[in-house]
């Protein structure tokens, strides 16, 4: 049973983050104009390591647990611990840009 529902809140998660993705792609592209003033990346700065580890991790997850039709429910909890760490990253990362906008 409990293999059976982290299977169930894992792909859960991970539609809902891509619904917020989905979500964010739209915003971009909607308010393309006001982001202008956030200037650009600089894709050097040593901050952005743990943000690329997070997102080749969740894809590897993702790859993991579809591979495997969810059934392992080590790789489940950690796509779900994952997701989460993500969709709160990317929260944050809206709450600053919101703020810098607004």
């Amino acid at each position: 049973m409990k293999k059976l529902n982290s299977a169930i809140i894992a792909k859960l998660l991970v539609r809902i983050f891509f619904l917020f993705l989905v979500a964010a792609m739209f915003g971009i592209v909607k308010y393309q104009d006001k982001l202008k003033v956030l200037g650009s990346i600089r894709l050097d700065q040593w901050r952005l390591i743990f943000p690329a580890l997070l997102i080749i991790g969740f894809i590897v997850l993702l790859v993991l647990a579809s591979i495997k039709k969810y059934k392992v429910g080590d790789i489940n909890l950690l796509l779900i611990v994952n997701t989460i760490m993500l969709l709160i990253y990317g929260l944050a990362i809206f709450i600053r840009v919101a703020a810098l906008v607004g």
